[in-house]
């Protein structure tokens, strides 16, 4: 009895076997089925080594001697175990390759899957594939995305032999053979060896009926007639045969034409089309119906291996790939009548199986990556989130996007491609920072020591922004450990604040930590000078030393200072991390020691959701990409007001996520703007343009933000809750919104790790206080409005805007009418007080935001300056121009001077806020300065009722 599977020789059809594993070669299997069946090539894809490397042992022996060895990662084992297999199969199949003339006897292996919508990714690393290979019969499996078609085109001109895979449109091929067919010119006029080029069209089959099926199913349930019932029963199961039927003709035509025949004249071979996913799913239909329907001249049909096994069993050969052709017309027409469009059909098919390889390949890395362990899900903070529909299926899409083109793996392969392509991979040491600081905490834990045992009754921080904010997180969150000194953060140089601290500390029982990263910050060298100088005054120079220490990067210019005046001791930061992703670094840990904070224990609890968040774990289930994604997709659809919530035990952390937010996002005209601190409301307070992250302590007792959240949730606001177990559990959000925002800023195609803006302030306050060492005075302002105690400015644009108000009677009130009447739908109001940060003043301008917000519905902000040029200051300057301000300066009541300065702390904060106005106007903010002359408290509530008054 004649073999089926040689029969179809005779009508001119090769088969290629779906399926590769090491076993099958070396047992001679293989080259069996190639001498008993006619075997003429063989498939691969990243799923079906995912199943023969992690699903069989045959790869046990080659795993234990190469993965211990230096170097070596998982991306590089997976291309050693490859590239043999694939270079021991062709070596197999070289006797066919040898009798067809170069027709038969290739082997495929696919580019990384990663790479499917990156052209020039898929060049090189097919021709590092190609060069490894170094065989003449294998073939580069290259997917036909647009992106993958361009590089098909110039691998072939280049005289490499390609594969084009996931096929699922007519257009697509006619497409492909095309780019076949000007590689193949290209190559000619180069005076190449056509007749060593070979290339096949891997058209899905299966695939097609399955998602179609399913939708004809559902419309005849909406059938209107008995007869269109039965139009679609008979669609059911052809519609994938009558397109591959169709696309066949599509290929005669193409290679038949002159210009094909003077490519053929010279040697050249047609890319032949193989028929791919001929698999049966459906137990409905015959186990080999996508053979016996397929079988025609010149074309590959690539089984997997129950097919075969099924094929050469009881399949039947006739030439039926030409059989019905009107039909199949009809078919594909009918399709159309009932509003099943195959172009959708196609790219959603292209777009699965895209998804579907890369979810395979990633599974294969993370078995043979010895980093990835398994995951203990239980320990982690829990995530849930409310969107609606539409929201819910973009943020899907985009996930999808980062499972196809493997980017979080890129990620932690610190490739910078998945931001702008700039400098952004030298600035993710974050992402390995816990493991690192579990093993050098010995040096911070012996001086903990010691300050306890010298009895030190406080530790006062100097710093601003990412020095200052995560530590300010871990002391209003842990308070004061017994035994242990309190710790204190001051980032202000407003004259009265500094006052205030130095009231409420014994200086000689107090330990100084002057934190900067580049060790050139003005308000942490301004502050350290101020208590250096007094130490220096009440204990000697050498012992007031032993009072500071510094945290810094290496050779910064604080580390020259901290040597100088003898510091009791110097930590570094690394130079990888910025700022504001330095929470679980030196700049967290040794304030978190020193007040007492069991840090290894807190940096256990981050590491575990530093392992969720691994290349080990699936997009879909990683918690920083599930979080990142939504803030990106939500920041694109306009709700970029995150708005923070947070038990008040743990709301220390809403300022850190601010300044990470704004600092990483606003930038380019794009960002999220943090929205902290505001009193929650009742949703119809709220615009379509907010999300509320809730983050919610388990053992919390305040049920009134909960009855808050869920009525938000009702209204169809979009709201995260993060549910923290305990106080230490929340060293995890540090990690995973270091992660999120990475990946927000990857979406809204940023970088997250530079802060352009918060430079040009500082830039401009520096020049204001160089002019001021140089001429004693800062630049003269000329006001535009004076009432008791309110002074207003504006530069020239935003005046004669404000001054159109009723001129023959301008009033406070009017002026604050009209700036506040420049809010438009989406847009908020910030508050930029440079002010004492204390509770009366804090209350007067809590009680504007709920005013202006409950009245207009528009989010609010609130900064105290100069520290939220730090921070959101970033985002109000280079993010989106959505944001109406009220800059808020007063008289100080006190002169600090700055020891070895001419000018005092007043001044600097001064010339902070002229700094920041400026830069405001040169970004045409709308902005507005009050300026309180004398007795803030009264000039902040006369400022209030103004306000009041003009919101009606």
């Amino acid at each position: 009895m004649t073999n089926p599977l040689r029969a179809l020789q005779r009508v001119g059809q090769s088969i290629w076997l779906d399926y590769i594993r090491r076993n099958l070669i070396i047992s001679g299997e293989l080259y069996t089925m190639m001498e008993e069946d006619g075997l003429r090539g063989v498939t691969s894809n990243p799923a079906i080594f995912e199943k023969a490397i992690t699903g069989s042992s045959d790869y046990l022996e080659s795993l234990h001697l190469l993965r211990d060895h230096p170097g070596i990662t998982a991306e590089s084992l997976y291309e050693h175990l490859a590239l043999r297999d694939i270079q021991d199969a062709a070596s197999t199949m070289l006797p066919v390759y040898g009798q067809t003339n170069r027709r038969d006897g290739y082997v495929s292996l696919e580019i990384s899957p990663y790479l499917s919508q990156n052209t020039q990714g898929t060049l090189e690393e097919a021709r590092h594939l190609w060069k490894k290979l170094g065989q003449d019969n294998v073939m580069i499996k290259v997917p036909a995305t647009p992106e993958g078609i361009v590089a098909v085109q110039q691998l072939i001109a280049e005289g490499i032999n390609v594969n084009v895979t996931l096929l699922f449109s007519q257009e697509v091929y006619a497409q492909v053979a095309q780019a076949y067919i000007a590689g193949l010119e290209t190559l000619a006029q180069r005076n190449g060896d056509l007749q060593k080029i070979a290339s096949v069209a891997s058209f899905f089959i299966s695939r097609i009926d399955t998602t179609v099926d399913r939708l004809v199913e559902l419309q005849i349930k909406k059938a209107s007639s008995p007869r269109e019932q039965d139009l679609l029963r008979n669609l059911l199961g052809t519609v994938a045969i009558a397109n591959a039927r169709q696309t066949y003709q599509r290929y005669k035509a193409i290679f038949s034409g002159k210009l094909w025949r003077d490519l053929s004249a010279r040697g050249a071979r047609s890319q032949r089309l193989l028929w791919a996913s001929t698999g049966t799913k459906n137990p409905r239909y015959r186990d080999v119906l996508y053979v016996e329907e397929l079988i025609g001249p010149d074309t590959v049909n690539t089984l997997p291996l129950s097919t075969y096994d099924a094929f050469r069993d009881h399949g039947l050969v006739r030439h039926s790939l030409e059989e019905g052709l009107e039909g199949a017309q009809a078919t594909m027409e009918t399709l159309e009548r009932f509003g099943i469009s195959m172009e959708q059909v196609s790219k959603k098919l292209l777009h699965e199986g895209l998804r579907l390889f890369a979810e395979s390949f990633d599974k294969l890395l993370s078995a043979l990556d010895k980093k990835c362990t398994s995951i203990d899900t239980a320990s982690l903070n829990t995530l849930t989130f409310t969107l609606n529909k539409k929201l819910s299926q973009e943020v899907s899409q985009a996930i999808d996007d980062w499972v196809i083109g493997g980017k979080v793996r890129r990620l932690w392969g610190r490739d910078s491609s998945l931001w702008t392509g700039s400098d952004e991979g030298n600035w993710l040491g974050w992402l390995s920072v816990t493991e690192e600081e579990s093993a050098h905490s010995q040096e911070v834990l012996d001086l903990a020591e010691e300050v306890k045992n010298e009895q030190f009754s406080h530790v006062l921080l100097l710093g601003m922004g990412g020095s200052s904010l995560f530590p300010e997180v871990l002391e209003k969150t842990f308070g004061k450990f017994n035994g242990y000194p309190s710790l204190h953060v001051l980032d202000s140089t407003d004259p009265n604040q500094i006052k205030s601290f130095e009231a409420n500390i014994d200086l000689s029982r107090t330990l100084f930590i002057v934190s900067s990263k580049s060790g050139s910050t003005l308000e942490p060298n301004i502050l350290k000078q101020y208590f250096f100088e007094l130490l220096t005054q009440l204990l000697g120079k050498t012992e007031a030393g032993r009072h500071f220490i510094a945290i810094t990067d290496p050779g910064s210019m604080m580390q020259k200072v901290a040597e100088n005046d003898g510091f009791r001791f110097t930590f570094y930061g690394n130079p990888t991390i910025g700022g504001r992703y330095s929470a679980l670094s030196n700049f967290g840990k040794v304030p978190g020691v020193l007040m007492g904070l069991d840090f290894l224990k807190f940096i256990d609890r981050a590491e575990r959701m530093v392992h969720a968040c691994t290349s080990c774990v699936p997009a879909a289930q990683n918690p920083g990409v599930i979080l990142g994604t939504i803030l990106g997709v939500l920041a694109k659809n306009g709700k970029d007001k995150v708005t923070i919530i947070a038990s008040p035990e743990i709301s220390g952390i809403s300022s850190w996520l601010a300044q990470l937010l704004a600092e990483s996002t606003g930038k380019e005209g794009k960002g999220l703007i943090p929205v902290d601190g505001e009193p929650i409301g009742s949703p119809t307070v709220y615009g379509s343009d907010r999300l509320f992250i809730y983050f919610r302590l388990e053992s919390t007792k305040d049920q009134n933000q909960d009855q808050a959240i869920r009525a938000l949730k009702k209204s169809g606001q979009p709201v995260i809750l993060i549910s923290v177990v305990d106080l230490y559990d929340l060293s995890q959000e540090f990690f995973r919104w270091e992660m999120a925002i990475a990946v927000a800023g990857s979406i809204l195609e940023i970088n997250p790790f530079d802060q352009p803006d918060v430079e040009a302030s500082k830039i401009a306050a520096h020049n204001l206080t160089a002019q001021y060492e140089k001429n004693g005075s800062l630049p003269t302002e000329t006001s535009f409005f004076n009432h008791a105690r309110i002074t207003l400015f504006a530069d020239e644009d935003n005046r004669r805007t404000l001054e159109k108000t009723a001129e023959s009677n301008r009033t406070l009130e009017s002026i604050l009418k009209t700036h506040l009447g420049r809010l438009n739908r989406g847009d908020y109001f910030a508050i930029l007080a440079y002010l004492e940060m204390k509770a009366s003043h804090k209350e007067q301008l809590q009680i504007i935001r709920g005013a202006i917000r409950d009245k207009l519905h528009n989010a609010t902000c609130l900064g105290f300056g100069p520290r939220f040029l730090h921070s959101t200051g970033q985002a109000y300057k280079g993010g989106p121009n959505s944001g109406v301000f009220l800059q808020i300066t007063c008289e100080d009541s006190l002169s600090l001077p700055v020891p070895g300065q001419k000018y005092t702390f007043g001044l600097v904060k001064a010339a902070q806020a002229q700094g920041d106005f400026q830069v405001l106007a040169e970004r045409q903010r709308r902005v507005l300065r009050v300026h309180l002359t004398s007795e803030i408290e009264k000039g902040l509530l006369q400022l209030s009722r103004a306000i009041t008054q003009a919101l009606g």
